[in-house]
């Protein structure tokens, strides 16, 4: 009776984590870049009573399915889902969206590059392109101060427009950075991300090239939640929180009713 117990307490873990995650998603509804994340789980190892192919007869018969009791559930993963958020047009000419694959790279204070896609930037004091966190973004790209307008082409050129000059300017290239695994970068807030084994390498090329997304200034890549599916997975992970409940309740039911035997 113990083991009902047990497995109804692991339900009930499972979908604490479960709303956990549901939780942060609807948060970020309105993060910029946000990747939805979804909870996976597995179950856990079973007890064999009487296993299967298990000679039931001194003739040689076998038993064809045995009896094994499973012992509950646990969380095997938390991994985003890298779907296109759709595109918020802002006007900003430092608004950045990436339509398609591939992350902004980003030197933190420490000189470790870490990863976006959120692209809304700014100009700080000498003029570079920077986060709203005042982080660079690689690499290094710095517009002239009498600079009158900015366009930022499909394929991450930044063109300045200089006062008193008729011809645009190139200050430089942006650049994307992909990874055979999404899912395994590490997240470190801020929208922002590590390169980790698990993700691989990144892999460094230009925007509009083959596997990397085309920009489009002026814009932002809104979060991919679907706010219509959040609640709706809500409302399933509480029925399911429930019903661990009450399988918890009916074992103690039981065995309230074996003690009081007499």
């Amino acid at each position: 009776m113990s083991l009902t117990l047990d497995i109804g307490a692991t339900g009930m873990l499972a979908q604490q984590l479960n709303v956990d995650v549901i939780s942060n998603n609807i948060a970020n509804m309105t993060t910029t870049g946000y990747k939805r994340q979804r909870a996976e789980f597995q179950d856990l190892l079973y007890q064999t009573k009487v296993r299967a192919g298990a000679n039931s007869s001194a003739e040689g018969t076998t038993i064809p399915a045995g009896i094994q009791l499973g012992l509950g559930v646990k969380a095997g993963s938390v991994y985003r889902v890298n779907e296109q958020g759709a595109l918020q047009v802002t006007g900003n000419e430092l608004d950045i969206a990436n339509k398609g694959e591939g992350y902004f790279q980003i030197t933190l204070p420490d000189g470790e590059t870490a990863y976006t896609r959120d692209g809304s930037f700014q100009l700080d004091q000498n003029g570079q392109i920077v986060t709203s966190e005042g982080f660079l973004l690689q690499p290094g790209l710095t517009v002239p101060p009498d600079t009158i307008d900015i366009t930022i082409n499909a394929a991450g050129e930044i063109l300045a427009k200089i006062d008193g000059q008729i011809n645009l300017t190139n200050v430089g290239q942006i650049q994307l950075a992909i990874f055979a695994n999404d899912a395994g970068l590490d997240a470190i807030g801020d929208n922002l991300f590590l390169e980790t084994e698990a993700s691989g390498a990144a892999i460094i090329g230009n925007p509009s090239e083959d596997g990397f997304g085309s920009l489009e200034q002026g814009a932002l890549e809104s979060s991919n939640v679907n706010i219509v599916q959040e609640i709706t997975t809500l409302i399933q992970a509480q029925r399911a929180y429930e019903m661990n409940s009450k399988v918890i309740q009916t074992g103690d039911e039981m065995l309230s009713t074996v003690t009081n035997m007499r």
